[in-house]
C-alpha cells in the first residue's frame, strides 16, 4: 500500500466510529488527487491495482463524500483527497423486508456490509445509464446501484399496478418501470 493510503488510515486512528464518522464537520482544504478509482462494478483500485482488503474498502467508503461540484473526496479532519468514481461509489448487493416495526420497510445491504432502510431519507431512483436499474440515495451525496441479483430480487418484491411494478417501502412508493 502506498504511503498516501497508509497516511489516511493512520490519521483516522483506531477505535474510531467507522460506520458514521462526522464528515459534516470536516472541511479541510483540497490535498490533491489520489490515484483511487471506484469501477462501475464497485471494485476499488489504487494506481491500477485492486484494493482487496475489505477493511480498507469499508474504511475508505466511510470517509467518502460527494460535494456540490459533483466530485468525490476521501476526507479526514486534516486532509481531502479527490478520487474518481466511474458510475456509483457503492453497490446494493441484497434487499429484504425489515423485521418487527420495520416490516414494511425494505432494507438494502451495501457491498460494505452497511444496511440502509429504503425510505424518504434514502429513496430509490432509476439509473438511465444502466437500463433503468434502481439505485439508492445515501448520506453525504453518495449513491448505490443495485447489483443484478439485488435488482431482480427487488422486482420480484414489487406489486403490479396499472402496468407498472411498484414497491412501497417506509411509506414511500417507487415505480420500478
Amino acid at each position: 500500500m502506498s504511503s498516501e493510503l497508509e497516511k489516511i488510515e493512520k490519521q483516522l486512528g483506531k477505535g474510531r466510529n467507522y460506520g458514521s464518522p462526522p464528515l459534516h464537520l470536516w472541511h479541510p482544504e483540497l490535498s490533491g488527487d489520489i490515484a483511487i478509482r471506484i469501477a462501475a462494478d464497485g471494485k476499488w483500485f489504487h494506481e491500477g491495482t485492486e484494493i482487496v482488503r475489505e477493511s480498507i474498502v469499508r474504511l475508505f467508503a466511510s470517509i467518502l463524500r460527494r460535494e456540490d461540484d459533483g466530485e468525490y473526496y476521501l476526507l479526514t479532519p486534516g486532509e481531502k483527497w479527490r478520487i474518481r468514481v466511474d458510475l456509483h461509489p457503492l453497490l446494493v448487493i441484497d434487499v429484504c423486508w425489515g423485521e418487527g416495526e420495520k416490516k414494511e420497510t425494505l432494507q438494502a445491504t451495501l457491498n460494505t456490509g452497511k444496511i440502509i432502510d429504503i425510505d424518504k431519507q434514502h429513496p430509490l431512483f432509476l439509473e438511465p445509464r444502466v437500463e433503468n436499474i434502481a439505485a439508492l440515495e445515501l448520506p453525504h451525496g453518495l449513491t448505490a446501484l443495485f447489483s443484478r441479483n439485488a435488482w431482480y430480487r427487488l422486482v420480484e418484491m414489487a406489486e403490479h399496478r396499472q402496468d407498472h411494478a411498484v414497491v412501497v417501502s417506509g411509506g414511500q412508493s417507487y415505480i420500478l418501470g
